[in-house]
C-alpha cells in the first residue's frame, strides 16, 4: 500500500488562537470541478469559516474558494456553502458533544490526501480573553528561551 501523500492548502491559526481545540476530524468535502482546480493553486481561505450541523449533515459557511481564471461560466460562487461529507457515527458523536454547553466545530485545513480534498474539522472549545493572554505570554517565553539557547550556543 504505498503512503499518500499530504499537501496542505489552508491552514487556520485564528482557530487555535481563538479556541481550545479538543478533538479533530477528518472529512471530505463535495466540490464543483472548477472549485478543485483552484485549490490546487492554492486559492483558498478558512479564516472566517465556520461549521453548522443541519438535518443531520454538515455544511462549512464562509469557506472562500476563488474563482479559477480560465472558468468563465463554470465558476461558482467563491462563498457557496459546501457540504462535508463524513460517516454517520461520527456526525452523531458530534452532535452529542455540540449538545454540551460551550462547543463548536471549527475547519482547522484544508489539504489534498492523495487526489481526494479533505477538511480537518475541529471539535473547539472557546478561550477567554484571559487565555488567550496565557498562551500569548507562554508564546513569548519560549521564543525567548529559544533566542537565549541559540545566543549561548554561537559561543
Amino acid at each position: 500500500m504505498a503512503k499518500e501523500t499530504i499537501k496542505l492548502i489552508a491552514n487556520n491559526k485564528k482557530a487555535y488562537h481563538d479556541y481550545f481545540i479538543e478533538d479533530t476530524y477528518e472529512a471530505g468535502i463535495s466540490l464543483h470541478g472548477t472549485e478543485v482546480k483552484s485549490l490546487r493553486m492554492g486559492k483558498c481561505s478558512v479564516k472566517e469559516a465556520f461549521i453548522r450541523m443541519e438535518r443531520g449533515e454538515v455544511f462549512v459557511y464562509g469557506m472562500h474558494i476563488s474563482p479559477y481564471e480560465k472558468g468563465n461560466i463554470f465558476n461558482r460562487d467563491p462563498l457557496r456553502v459546501k457540504k462535508l461529507l463524513m460517516h454517520r457515527a461520527e456526525i452523531s458523536k458530534i452532535t452529542g458533544k455540540i449538545a454540551e454547553k460551550g462547543y463548536t466545530l471549527v475547519p482547522l485545513k484544508v489539504y489534498f490526501k492523495g487526489s481526494l480534498v479533505k477538511v480537518e474539522v475541529g471539535l473547539a472549545r472557546g478561550k477567554k480573553l484571559y487565555d488567550k493572554r496565557a498562551d500569548i505570554a507562554k508564546k513569548d517565553m519560549r521564543r525567548e528561551a529559544e533566542k537565549d539557547f541559540k545566543i549561548r550556543n554561537l559561543y
